[in-house]
């Protein structure tokens, strides 16, 4: 049974370690950059970058609404309070490998929103002293200072959640460095450089009763007892995460047992070896210590193994009570050029419930592993070689396939055929979520998918709109992030019924339909993607939302995208304000979402109307007033008939055109109304031109009467009619007014122009004035103004009527009417 262990074992180890570079990062500074932008930008607008500029000092011009500075990698020796005066919104600074060497004590007494403070990786001779009431970042690591005594005013750092302290300089710990922070509520402490320390008093972490977490990058190789002493003071500060980085330098020979402190630290939950080199006989005193200590989870990462005992790696069973749970190898690179030897018992690991091998080099997953760890609910393998024939190797018959497996990620792998991997989900009874992120997925057949899977995350795949028919209608969880998506409609999402939370990041989505309808949906993720505006109508077919992240999409800044602004329900934004902002039009390209304004006016139709109609309807009566006041009535039907004239001016000349004429105009009118026809109607005319055939006048004489009218109408280009109270009493007006209307049938239709002298109502006029109660009501008439500024009017629409006339053919037929007249005149005589 030994054997079989150590053959199962050696499988599993010899498939896991292979040579792989080793990588050195602090992901804490990565953590503070990303911690102090969720707690301090708000707006994009607040941001200034003004890093890699060749600046020798600070600018002085800085907008007074900055809430994130970066200075980094400039010239700047000094920091002074001038240019930091008006900067009240600061909250987040950044001054690293920029030759920092002095701190004026006033520059941040304006800044009091101050919370995040990095002036790391420069030339500082000494800790600053800051008072900073609100700071909860300071990072101060990779500094030149040579002592890590913190100045009086850090006791005042009452906010303070974490602190990075480290110099290559500072080679000991004193007893009182940091007694400052005893009665703060500081919560992490990364101290160090990476370098061995000389001397470290005990006693002096001890003081930080409140600490959480410890990171400490420093080694002590050959110091192992400086070492033993400081867990004793973190057992005392009763710290629940550790994390040591660069314990062990490279080719360090570790005779003692430095870990042995972890059996007596019951409050320690969490260890992480990083960047360290481990030898095979450490690794054995290492990982017994592990295992009978209170400890649930120990995490390698970025590692170098060697094996340096004859018979390499061997742990045997401990009779001892467990209490890990969960391991981690991320990053592994084995020193020797032959495979490891390891004899281990699957029983020292029979209760992990979760294990991750990640960026270790793996093509096979040993078989052991598949049955021997009943208790597994979570197998992380990402960031390997594994194939569809490495991780079911065909060798393997297990007896039972992950048991209580829950999650499975084979992320960053070399995975394929989804139609495979979806038959092969079957043999995990209990699996409920799978990660195959980043592989080179295809959609190659049919998928079948076990009914517990819940949750699929095919992210970084190209796959196209069609991998919505590849999928499970269980699945509640699906990310389809960087997929190639370039629209989602409701077909797609309606076989889907109990989703409730779907990743769509880094797609080409342009729209969320309006019509979409998923009832269960509680998260949606769409930033990313080519989205210009979401509606109101796609988020009421979500009514059980409570995450949206659509931040980083060209948004349009138009009615579109107002309700959104003003409207929608900010909380359930992961995104808000930092990531939105406007696209179009141009103008307003850059400018943060949340500052968008807009009039409710232009953008509600309901608003316009009732704005509107009020708005119209006093214009229209003042415009009604007006023109009742200033006659234009009156105005407005001269001007019709001008353009009557104008319109039918062409018509008449095409019918007229064989037609002559010895007169302009014909006049009726009654005896009575000669003073006004004498002074006023023919004086005008035939001032201005026109040839006029008035009866009193141009009647022949010894004709008769009815033939003379005749003549005259027939004569005539135009017959004016002067109508008065007078007009309708004369029997001979009744005669010219029946000639003229008759001839305006046969002839020319609009020869007929009334000029009313006063007002008559048509229903007054005598029963023999039928048709000239008809004509008033049919035709437009001129009327005789009393007001100057009319009459001109008047005039110029008469006026405008006869010139219609060919003045050169009633000239001619005149003259030859006149011709033909003398002879008959001179016989007479």
């Amino acid at each position: 049974m030994a054997a079989q262990s150590f053959r199962m074992s050696e499988i599993l180890l010899i498939g896991t370690f292979v040579v792989t570079s080793l990588i050195r990062f602090d992901c804490a500074a990565v953590k503070v950059d990303s911690d102090g932008l969720k707690l301090c930008v708000t707006s994009r607008r607040g941001m200034k970058d003004l890093s890699y500029q060749n600046l020798t000092n600070v600018p002085s011009d800085l907008s007074n609404d900055t809430q994130y500075l970066d200075l980094s990698y400039n010239f700047i020796r000094r920091l002074n309070p001038a240019p930091f005066s008006n900067l009240s919104q600061l909250c987040f600074l950044k001054v690293t490998h920029c030759g920092l060497q002095d701190i004026s004590p006033a520059v941040f007494s304006h800044t009091v929103a101050l919370k995040v403070l990095n002036i790391s990786n420069n030339d500082l001779p000494f800790i600053p002293d800051l008072s900073l009431k609100h700071l909860k970042i300071l990072d101060l690591a990779n500094n030149l200072y040579t002592s890590y005594q913190l100045p009086k005013s850090f006791q005042n750092l009452t906010d303070l959640d974490i602190l990075l302290l480290g110099s290559p300089s500072a080679l000991s710990v004193k007893f009182n460095d940091f007694d400052p922070l005893a009665n703060i509520s500081l919560q992490h402490l990364v101290l160090g450089s990476g370098i061995h320390w000389k001397n470290y008093d005990s006693g002096s972490l001890a003081k930080i009763k409140s600490l959480q977490k410890m990171s400490l990058l420093a080694s002590f190789c050959g110091t192992f007892e400086m070492f033993e002493d400081l867990l004793v003071d973190l057992n005392a500060t009763q710290v629940k995460s550790l994390r040591f980085v660069t314990v062990f330098p490279d080719s360090c020979r570790v005779r003692s047992d430095p870990f042995r402190n972890l059996r007596t630290m019951p409050f320690i939950m969490n260890l992480t070896i990083e960047n360290t080199w481990i030898n095979s006989s450490f690794m054995e005193v290492f990982l017994k210590n592990v295992w009978i200590s209170p400890l649930h989870d120990i995490a390698f990462v970025n590692i170098t193994y060697n094996e340096d005992t004859p018979d390499g790696f061997q742990f045997h069973t401990i009779n001892h009570t467990i209490n890990l749970n969960s391991m981690t190898f991320n990053g592994i690179n084995h020193y020797q050029y032959k495979y490891p030897k390891i004899n281990m018992s699957f029983e020292a690991i029979s209760n992990l419930t979760y294990l991750k091998f990640s960026g270790t080099g793996m093509n096979i997953l040993p078989c052991r592993v598949i049955s021997a760890l009943p208790s597994l609910e979570t197998l992380d393998l990402t960031d390997n070689l594994l194939t569809e024939s490495g991780f079911w190797w065909f060798q393997c018959q297990p007896t039972s396939v992950f048991p209580k497996l829950r999650q499975l990620s084979l992320s960053n792998n070399r995975f394929k055929s989804l139609s495979f991997i979806s038959i092969k989900m079957h043999e995990m009874k209990t699996l409920e979520s799978l990660d195959l992120s980043f592989n080179s997925i295809s959609l190659d057949g049919y998928c079948s998918w076990p009914a517990q899977l819940k949750e699929l995350n095919i992210g970084n795949n190209y796959l196209g709109n069609s991998v919505f028919q590849y999928l499970s209608s269980n699945f509640e969880r699906i990310d389809l992030s960087k997929t190639g998506i370039t629209a989602v409609t409701q077909k797609d999402l309606s076989q889907f019924p109990k989703l409730t939370h779907l990743q769509l990041t880094s797609n080409s989505i342009q729209v969320i339909p309006s019509d979409l309808t998923v009832p269960t949906l509680q998260s949606l993720y769409v930033d990313q993607n080519t989205i210009t505006s979401i509606s109101r109508e796609a988020m009421a077919g979500m009514p059980r939302l409570q995450t949206l992240k659509a931040g980083s999409n060209p948004f349009v800044c138009s009615c579109d995208s107002d309700w959104f602004v003003t409207t929608f329900n900010k909380s359930l934004l992961l995104d808000w304000p930092l990531d939105y902002t406007c696209n179009t039009p141009p103008s307003l390209a850059g400018l943060p979402l949340s500052d968008y304004k807009t009039s409710e006016l232009l953008c509600e139709a309901w608003l316009q109307v009732a704005v509107a109609l009020p708005v119209m309807t006093a214009i229209c009566t003042v415009m009604g007033l007006v023109f009742l006041k200033c006659d234009g009535v009156w105005y407005t039907k001269m001007l019709w008939v001008w353009i009557r004239m104008k319109r039918r001016g062409k018509k008449r000349s095409n019918m007229l055109k064989n037609v002559s004429f010895n007169y302009h105009a014909f006049i009726s009118y009654s005896h009575q109304d000669s003073d006004w026809v004498d002074s006023q109607l023919v004086l005008s005319l035939e001032g201005a031109g026109f040839s006029l055939c008035v009866h009193e006048r141009d009647f022949v004489p010894g004709e008769w009467i009815i033939d003379n009218i005749i003549n005259c109408v027939e004569s005539s280009y135009k017959t004016l009619f002067v109508l008065s109270k007078h007009f309708v009493q004369s029997e001979w007006c009744n005669y010219e007014l029946f000639f003229a209307q008759h001839r305006a049938v046969s002839v020319q239709r609009d020869s007929l122009v009334f000029i009313l002298l006063e007002p008559i109502p048509t229903d007054s006029l005598p029963k023999k004035f039928l048709k000239l109660r008809s004509l008033l009501r049919e035709q437009t008439y001129l009327e005789w103004p009393r007001d100057e500024r009319k009459q001109q009017v008047f005039w110029a629409s008469l006026k405008s009527m006869l010139h219609m006339a060919d003045k050169s053919v009633i000239l001619k037929d005149v003259a030859l009417a006149i011709s033909d007249t003398v002879p008959l005149l001179t016989d007479q005589v």
